[in-house]
């Protein structure tokens, strides 16, 4: 039987926000606009939503979720899959991806002999540390390259790709497409990129809640998509106004790199197309990576990790 989906009415004038709020897990910045656009543009509100965000970089941010210190995590689907295979009583659900593309590239300078991923083969590579996307990522790449991590040499060298790469300390560095690549160019240092959206298909970030959320506030849940979707769509349309939008968010924010951020990371929320889509074969790859990296157990039951409902 085909669902239906119900149009939630606007806010009623009058009435008492449902209080809510989202774990970001990172500070304040440019990549969040569809949060930051949707809250200035009154989508929550009108949606009958007081939303909070909670910043910060937090090490187990889907576990603060599972405590009850907030609604919703923005968060990628494998650390769904890793808290998932740490704690099988984890109850927790994918809604929403919102960034369509892994947003994690090997970087190496525009004039380096690695021309493909093969080509890493005996190259130093710097990486923040065997911890979160970025790590994931090089796995993934050094999978699509038909190389392992005994083929190259990993140094963790913190957030420091930038400084790394200009230094020449390393052959090559594991950064965020929409980041390091703009810093490095700036710095007069020409890159080419490797991105992992273009090997192998990976789930990013997205909207997590509970399964107890999920089933008992439908509407909440719903009512929270559709509203920071109704703001993707709008920093799409117009990035220099979510720029705009989102300085009294992010502090310090310099607009010009902001909106050069922003209009690299637009194609990683597209994707193909679908904002906001979650889709099997990609959930599919993610946990088929992680259990041939030895990060989990197989998944018997992968498809209630996830909806588009």
């Amino acid at each position: 039987m085909q669902q239906i989906i119900v149009p939630i009415p606007p806010m009623e004038a009058g009435k008492t926000l449902k209080s809510i709020s989202i774990g970001l897990g990172y500070n304040p910045d440019i990549q969040f606009a569809p949060f930051y656009v949707a809250q200035s543009k009154g989508y929550y509100k009108d949606a009958g939503l007081n939303v909070t965000f909670n910043h910060g970089i937090v090490t187990d941010l889907i576990g603060t979720m599972a405590a009850g210190k907030n609604n919703f995590v923005f968060a990628s689907g494998d650390e769904l899959l890793v808290a998932h295979d740490k704690d099988k009583s984890l109850q927790a659900i994918d809604v929403s991806t919102i960034f369509q593309r892994y947003p994690v590239s090997i970087i190496v300078p525009k004039d380096s002999s690695i021309q493909s991923l093969s080509d890493l083969k005996g190259h130093t590579i710097g990486e923040p540390g065997p911890y979160g996307a970025t790590h994931t990522g090089l796995l993934a790449l050094l999978q699509a390259g038909k190389l392992t991590e005994s083929d190259v040499k990993i140094e963790s060298i913190g957030f420091n790709q930038v400084s790394a790469m200009l230094s020449h300390k390393v052959d090559a560095v594991v950064g965020y497409s929409n980041n390091e690549p703009l810093q490095l160019e700036r710095n007069g240092f020409n890159v080419r990129t490797f991105a992992v959206s273009d090997y192998f298909p990976l789930v990013s970030n997205g909207i997590i809640t509970t399964k107890d959320t999920y089933t008992n506030q439908s509407q909440t849940v719903h009512a929270f998509v559709d509203a920071t979707i109704k703001g993707l769509k709008d920093v799409i349309a117009d990035p220099q106004n979510a720029v705009d939008l989102s300085k009294s968010y992010v502090p310090g924010m310099n607009a010009d790199q902001a909106l050069e951020v922003l209009k690299a990371t637009i194609p990683i929320y597209q994707g193909n197309g679908k904002l906001g889509y979650n889709d099997q074969a990609t959930w599919e790859s993610t946990a088929k990576l992680l259990v041939a990296e030895k990060m989990i157990s197989p998944v018997d039951n992968l498809s209630q990790l996830y909806t588009n409902n």
